[in-house]
Parts: C-alpha cells; structure tokens; sequence
C-alpha cells in the first residue's frame, strides 16, 4: 500500500453470533444495553490504523455486510416480531450495512435453525475482495469454519481481523450457557481481537471508543422492550432485602444509567439488589457527568415502591492523583 492510499476495510457479520452477543449484554451483562453498529465500526477503524500501523485518516470501512436467517411474515406475526424486526432493520439502514437474509429452516420439533448461512458469508467475502480489492476484512464471528475464507483472503494478501467474545452465564433452569471463538480461528487470522477483556477492563471504563459500543436505549429496542426491561429492573429494586437499614451507608457501582428519563441503578457492595436512584438525589454531580462503572457512595432509604439510593455522590477515592493514591494505599499497611 503506497504512502497516501485509504485502507480500504470490510466488515461481515455472522447473524446470529452478533445477536447472540448482543443480547448477552443487554440481558446478563451490567452494560444492560445492545451493541452499537457504529460504534463498533469506529472501534474497528481505530484498531485497523493501530495494527497496520497507519494514520487513523487513512481508514475506512467501504462496506458493511450483515448474513442472517430470517423467518418467514407469517411466521414473524405469529411471534408478534414484525415490529421488532423492522426496528433491527432500520438500525442496519442507519449504519450503512447491507442485510442478506434467507428463511430459517424449520426442524421436526417446530425449532427453527439457520442452514448455510456461513458459506453464503464466506462466499461473498472471498468474491468482494476478489472485486473490491479490501486491505482488511473484519469478520464477526466465532466459528471457526471460516478458517478457509481467512486463509483464502491471506493469499490475495488482505489481512483478516477477527472480533471475538467468549463469555458464559447461568440460565434461569440452572444450566450454564457458554460461547467461545474457535481456537483455530483465532490462531490464523492476522488480527485476533478479544472484545470481553477490553469491555470490562476498568482501565477503559471512561474510554469513549469502549462507551460508544454500546448504543443509547431509545435507538436499540422498541418501546415495548424498553418499558418491560426497566419494570423488571424496577422490580427487582422494589423487594426488601432481609438485611436492609435504612439510613447505612453504602458503596457500589453504577451499573445503569438512563439520562433521557433522569434516573439509574446502583450495584452496592454488599451483593444485594441493585438500587435505583433518581437525577434528583445527587451530590456535587449531574447524571450526564456520571458514567457507567462509576464508584459512588450513597445512603439507603425506603422509597414508596421499595430501596432507592439517597445522597449519591462520586467516590473521591477513584479520582485521586496517583501519588496520592498510593499514600493513603501505605497507610492502610499494618
């Protein structure tokens, strides 16, 4: 590539590995919001320019390819996911990323499962290249049947970026589900990224290309959505604890944050319920000022639905200069 050239990229995503990511963290993951289209595409240019060791000026993503099995309108309204779809589908129109769908077969126990998806990706990636000459391509994906597409695209000299998330959780039936990257798969390609270490290392929390993976709720879920995760999540803060004082305080960190509405949630230390709090019960802040996985102190009340967090302020001790830090870290050394 000479001097001045644009690095040109292209992404490609497996459907159905991004969504199931997707919804890790908005359903299990104290991010409790969706990945954002655009945001992880900003992440991939900053990465491309980092590894290829160029101008972050000089790259850019030229294409944005989604793959995906989808079922049938009738099936769709029989679920009630006609809407929720046409949202998806506006997400995708607004990051400028090309949707190929083809129906979901349906099994002999009325389960619906996605057949081919993958070559129909690794057949289109290898015939773009071959046409539009991508100095990197970006898959999404874990499978590590795309082994042969990554080393296809090697011998045209493109170099292949992975973006990776291997993560587990324990369902509601006590059943721990897992997802992983084939090791193979990230052995070969030339840019092996792991997204989970980078989204939770707390070095990174006030990072805005890390924050900006994650889109705003009003543009992710239709409102349905939206109005029943935050009943849940209002919920769960509206049981007692059994040792719950009113007046104790507390340390924990913020978890949730919905600045358009003015409120948010509070993980205490003591690994009880989250705490809700309002815009109004803050100290020395504001709530666009506050950022997820902030440490904050507050005092525990009794709200009219259930524990809310009063007198929410910064912990101090997270701001401190290094030197400082350290002294008072000494003084604690017995």
């Amino acid at each position: 590539m000479k001097e001045n050239d644009i690095c040109r990229i292209a992404v490609f995503y497996d459907g159905a590995y991004f969504f199931k990511v997707s919804s890790y963290y908005l359903f299990q993951h104290e991010r409790r919001a969706r990945l954002s289209f655009r945001g992880l595409h900003d992440f991939i240019v900053a990465e491309v320019a980092q590894r290829e060791g160029i101008p972050h000026s000089r790259c850019r993503i030229v294409d944005a390819n989604y793959f995906q099995g989808r079922l049938t309108a009738q099936q769709a309204s029989d679920q009630d996911r006609l809407f929720s779809d046409r949202v998806f589908e506006d997400a995708l129109t607004r990051a400028d990323i090309a949707l190929y769908q083809q129906h979901l077969a349906v099994r002999s126990d009325g389960s619906y499962e996605e057949k081919r998806i993958d070559v129909w990706l690794a057949l289109e990636a290898f015939e773009m290249t071959c046409l539009k000459t991508y100095d990197v391509v970006a898959i999404i994906t874990g499978d590590g049947d795309f082994v042969p597409l990554v080393r296809k695209l090697n011998t045209r000299g493109t170099r292949v970026m992975l973006l990776g998330w291997e993560f587990e959780y324990d369902r509601e039936d006590g059943r721990t589900m897992r997802t992983q990257v084939s090791t193979g798969l990230i052995d070969r390609v030339n840019y092996p990224v792991m997204m989970k270490p980078l989204i939770d290392d707390r070095a990174r929390r006030h990072d805005n290309l890390i924050d900006n993976l994650f889109m705003p709720r009003s543009e992710f879920a239709p409102e349905w959505e939206s109005r029943s995760f935050h009943r849940q999540e209002i919920a769960r803060s509206n049981a007692l604890p059994a040792d719950f004082v009113e007046g104790t305080e507390l340390q924990g960190t913020i978890v949730n944050l919905i600045g358009s509405k003015g409120y948010g949630f509070i993980k205490p230390e003591n690994g009880n319920d989250n705490y809700f709090f309002h815009a109004s019960d803050l100290v020395d802040v504001t709530i666009d000022e506050l950022r997820y996985d902030d440490r904050v102190n507050f005092v525990t009340a009794r709200g009219e639905k259930g524990i809310v967090a009063k007198n929410v302020r910064l912990d101090e001790s997270e701001y401190l200069p290094d030197d400082e830090e350290d002294a008072e870290a000494d003084d604690t050394v017995v």
